[in-house]
């Protein structure tokens, strides 16, 4: 959804906007946040030309290279970061910072942005200038990273104690592997994301471009970030573990039954071998014309069997 979001001071109050013309109307010294979600080209070229800045298109903001993420100059600054969505795909936003106005563009609703929102509503006076909204806004982001690790670290317990409960009744499947898979994904995901944030922070702390009393909240996002990669790290060694338990589990399941095929056919092997003997068709065969040889044939045979499954017993094989 189009939508362009200017938040501004009034009388000490908080106000919002969503016409670019109002900033011809107020003191821009009293605009702090000017938010542009999926806006319209001719809305972003009127916006540059008033603030005299410039707005990068989707590709440039999607460059990997940290020459295009981070730019600083003299009196602005531009810094491009990744935003993770709830189906895990990664949405680039683009802050831009010029007279402590903060210009965000993004093309998705985002969960960060809403909640800094009702942030500035709840506490007004801590939102004296556009940097005060963008730390802000990654020290939400990176506590919704951190929600979101604490969901796959649940899934991940899930997941192994379903492994925990499987038998012979209820065997491991390929779903489990897959599961594994899409959870190591999702895992990966996570820690290039905030890793996209530790090196957007780390260059806002070596540029000394924000204001003093921001310099330790952007330490302290930084300390939560690494953090943050400490639990992901647990979680790729719990999924390699899960893994490795699955292959071994799988790799039982797969002995059992070959045992099973093996036990039958040793115990099998005795009565074929009597079988066959007294199915040849010899001339001169002691047995073949006795009256109990039928009886004797079929008694070796069982004979032979309850012996084989009882050697097997005392060895602990069945």
């Amino acid at each position: 959804m189009s939508e362009l979001r200017i938040f501004y001071h009034e009388d000490g109050r908080l106000r919002i906007s969503r016409s670019i013309g109002l900033l011809k109307k107020v003191d821009l010294k009293d605009v702090i946040w000017i938010d542009l979600n999926d806006v319209s080209e001719e809305v972003e070229n009127e916006l540059e030309q008033f603030l005299k800045i410039y707005i990068q298109e989707d590709e440039e903001i999607e460059e990997i290279e940290m020459s295009s993420r981070y730019i600083q100059t003299d009196d602005s600054l531009v810094a491009n970061s990744n935003f993770l969505l709830d189906n895990y795909t990664l949405e680039p936003v683009s802050f831009i910072l010029k007279n402590d106005i903060l210009v965000s563009v993004r093309d998705e609703e985002l969960k960060s942005f809403n909640e800094t929102i009702k942030k500035l509503y709840a506490n007004t006076k801590n939102f004296p200038t556009g940097q005060h909204v963008l730390v802000s806004l990654l020290e939400t982001r990176v506590e919704y990273d951190a929600d979101i690790i604490e969901d796959i670290t649940d899934q991940i317990t899930l997941l192994s104690k379903s492994m925990s409960t499987t038998s012979e009744d209820k065997p491991l499947g390929e779903d489990i592997l897959i599961e594994i898979k899409d959870l190591q994904e999702k895992v990966m995901i996570i820690r290039q994301n905030i890793m996209d944030k530790q090196r957007v922070v780390s260059n806002m702390l070596k540029g000394n471009f924000f204001h003093k009393d921001l310099q330790p909240r952007l330490s302290m996002i930084i300390k939560d970030i690494n953090s943050l990669f400490e639990y992901t790290r647990f979680g790729f060694d719990r999924l390699d573990y899960l893994q490795d338990t699955f292959l071994g589990l799988v790799n039982l399941q797969q002995s059992k039954i070959i045992k099973i095929f093996t036990v039958v056919s040793v115990i099998f092997m005795p009565p074929t071998l009597i079988a066959s003997i007294y199915g040849m068709n010899f001339k001169v065969m002691p047995e073949l014309n006795w009256q109990w040889g039928y009886a004797f044939s079929i008694g070796a045979m069982l004979l032979s069997v309850a012996f084989v499954l009882v050697y097997f017993k005392r060895k602990k094989w069945l």
